[in-house]
């Protein structure tokens, strides 16, 4: 059985493209970083899953995912190979997905945004209240 679940955020928007020929098909990519269980040396380590969907599925994506939303998707994996311009033979691994959805309410997702906003800030550090007669300066 070919089967993997995975519950990761979303490094990038969908890219989609649509098939050639009479039935054109919505083909979209997207890459999921999903944590590692165990942490290198104190540091939170992620995969990033290279991840397929077709059809209105992929229609799907396009529409409603966006750089770092939680999804929850579950497909198959599939190898491949091919030899690029250069005559090298590159190996492929990727997840075909077959179901995919919202690992994370909307509140939470602007949540996350707003708090990923906040850490950008503007460089500086507030100065909390009562503190100005400790000042080196005036």
């Amino acid at each position: 059985m070919n089967k993997v679940i995975l519950v990761g955020r979303l490094t990038r928007d969908p890219e989609v493209r649509y098939s050639q020929g009479d039935h054109a098909t919505a083909v979209a990519r997207y890459t999921v970083a999903v944590d590692r269980r165990f942490k290198r040396d104190g540091e939170p380590t992620a995969d990033f899953i290279p991840c397929v969907v077709f059809g209105r599925s992929a229609e799907f994506a396009e529409k409603y995912f966006r750089q770092g939303m939680r999804v929850s998707i579950s497909g198959r994996i599939q190898t491949g190979s091919y030899t690029n311009k250069d005559g090298v033979k590159v190996y492929t691994t990727e997840v075909i997905v077959e179901e995919q959805e919202f690992a994370e309410s909307r509140a939470e997702s602007d949540a996350s945004k707003a708090n990923q906003r906040a850490d950008v800030g503007d460089g500086f550090s507030n100065i909390p209240d009562g503190i100005d007669e400790e000042l080196p300066f005036n």
